[in-house]
């Protein structure tokens, strides 16, 4: 007998039998978002056997894990019916915008007739319901498979594996090497839409959110630009993949492309200083960016550029300019919302930003975290000629949070780890998976916090950043990109240990393995080579602005 916890709820087998299989015979589920499964802590597919005792957990389209099979599932899709349609061309899936991916293909422009044959073909490949097969080849076997095929950018990335075989998943006659489980077959990916897109196209998935349905699009025009100028950087290093990456680290460049990569970064800061200033009108700077994106070391770094250029920068923290805590808005469950606007004394921070512009001495308060209440202990500011404001927080970008202000005053900035480099062709590197890794040692370093605890608070913070961040990014005057593309590989060293700590029983394993073995395709680099003012300080630490 093989016993199954589900839901509290033991069931017992007599056979060996797949995860599908007991589904439908035991649990009498048919529910199409139901995409792969849990077993021991671990993400494995619907067609995965069961062959001992175990506890499970089904995941749907809604689950972090369930959303992210769905979107490699339906990428798949894409480029099955791409290479169909069109044999021989090369196809890229580039970056995230919003709840889409941008993809393009070598010398090729597309137009709306390109589109519209595309979707009815990838219509076509979902409603065959083909399975996606997964097979285990020799490394051997798969560089030749590659090799043959022209994809470079998977051999090399193959080069760097310690493993002797590798997964490859087929859907018919199309093989792909993924990074991760994928559906058990293409009828599970019913919902998408296809945008044509630049000289690209925009392949649009479901929110987690709102799983089964194609929300409307954000405008992303300014993140579409942002990541383009990074991505163009990338092409002339010649370093586009991780395969590229690890080649430069291989040959010994790695001190010149950090060198490079800081010097991008300074150029860019200084650019922003310079457009600030060029307007005389911009007395405050408005800063805001999702978690561990590098703000405050942007922010220290932005006021040396200002005053270069004679201007001198007043920092006010928004975290003095909470309402009292018993007067904290509760959130959905009756606990104190401290993100949203409504947890900030707007009324009070404007009538204080306009007596600064009026160049009146203002008595600035002191919030006190302890017992929950604003003090003030005789801290004042005063705007002088040659000064401006600079405020970092998390509704930096909504006008709502300075609405008193004319937005003529106001210079805005998003910032973000934009990472443009990818693992090869058709896989990305997310934004978000940086980020966790920026966060996940810096918890470690500097506040006592274990990567279980880190992992386990991410889906709040990610709630946090889709309802007060990422809706304003657009109204920012410029975008700054704090990505390094050399970052993972000197992170590498530090966040390894930790995710090989996280305990096999715990419900956070499954993202520490996923993340252990992305990892594992990254050569390290001596970190002692970064510079101590650059945003990777903020994270692994000895970095000059945090004395």
């Amino acid at each position: 007998m093989i016993k199954v916890v589900y839901q509290g709820k033991e069931y017992k087998l007599e056979e060996e039998m797949t995860v599908l299989q007991f589904i439908k015979k035991h649990l009498k589920i048919n529910d199409i978002n139901i995409i792969a499964c849990k077993l021991f802590n671990e993400v494995k597919s619907l067609n995965h056997i069961i062959d001992r005792d175990c506890k499970l957990e089904l995941l749907d389209t809604s689950s972090h894990d369930g959303n992210r099979i769905y979107v490699r599932g339906l990428t798949f899709v894409l480029i099955k019916a791409f290479e169909e349609l069109h044999p021989g061309k090369k196809f890229y899936v580039n970056y995230s915008l919003g709840h889409s991916l941008f993809c393009e293909a070598q010398d090729f422009k597309f137009k709306q007739k390109d589109i519209d044959e595309l979707k009815e073909r990838m219509e076509q490949i979902v409603k065959k319901n083909i399975p996606f097969e997964k097979k285990i080849v020799t490394l051997e076997e798969a560089m030749e498979l590659y090799k043959k095929s022209g994809r470079e950018d998977k051999r090399g990335l193959l080069e760097t594996r310690m493993k002797t075989h590798v997964s490859m998943y087929y859907c018919g006659k199309t093989f792909n090497y993924f990074y991760g489980v994928m559906p058990v077959s293409t009828k599970y990916l019913k919902v998408f839409d296809l945008q044509k897109y630049d000289d690209g196209l925009l392949l649009i998935y479901p929110r987690r959110f709102n799983p089964g349905h194609i929300d409307k699009l954000q405008k992303t025009k300014k993140l579409y630009s942002t990541f383009e100028e990074y991505d163009s950087i990338h092409k002339i290093l010649g370093i586009e993949t991780i395969a590229g990456l690890n080649r430069y680290i291989r040959e010994g460049k790695d001190g010149e492309l950090i060198r490079i990569s800081e010097a991008l970064q300074e150029k860019k800061i200084a650019q922003i200083a310079d457009m600030i200033v060029s307007d005389k009108k911009k007395k405050i700077v408005l800063i805001a960016g999702p978690s561990s994106s590098g703000k405050t070391t942007f922010a220290q770094r932005l006021g040396i550029q200002l005053r270069v250029n004679g201007i001198r920068a007043v920092t006010l923290s928004m975290d003095n300019y909470f309402v009292e805590r018993k007067n904290t808005p509760l959130d959905e469950n009756g606990k104190p919302d401290f993100e949203c606007l409504e947890a900030v004394d707007v009324k009070l921070f404007n009538q204080q930003l306009k007596d600064l512009l009026a160049g009146k001495e203002v008595k600035l308060p002191t919030f006190d975290f302890t017992d929950g209440t604003r003090k003030y202990l005789g801290n004042t500011e005063k705007l002088g000629k040659n000064e401006v404001i600079v405020i970092e927080g998390i509704h930096g970008l909504n006008e709502k949070l300075t609405k008193e202000i004319p937005r003529e005053n106001k210079f805005k900035i998003y910032i973000s780890a934009l990472t443009t480099l990818n693992i090869d062709d058709c896989n990305r590197v997310t934004t978000t998976d940086t980020r966790l890794i920026r966060r996940m040692v810096r918890d470690s370093r500097f506040r006592s916090h274990s990567p279980q605890k880190t992992i386990a608070m991410w889906e709040s913070v990610r709630r946090g950043e889709e309802k007060y961040i990422f809706p304003y990014q657009e109204d920012a005057d410029v975008m700054f990109n704090s990505s390094l593309v050399y970052e993972l590989s000197a992170l590498k060293l530090y966040v390894e240990p930790l995710l090989a700590s996280v305990d096999y029983n715990s419900n956070e394993f499954s993202e520490a393995k996923r993340l252990y073995e992305f990892l594992s395709y990254f050569v390290p680099i001596d970190p002692r080579q970064i510079p101590n003012n650059s945003i990777i300080r903020e994270f692994i630490g000895d970095g000059v602005f945090y004395r």
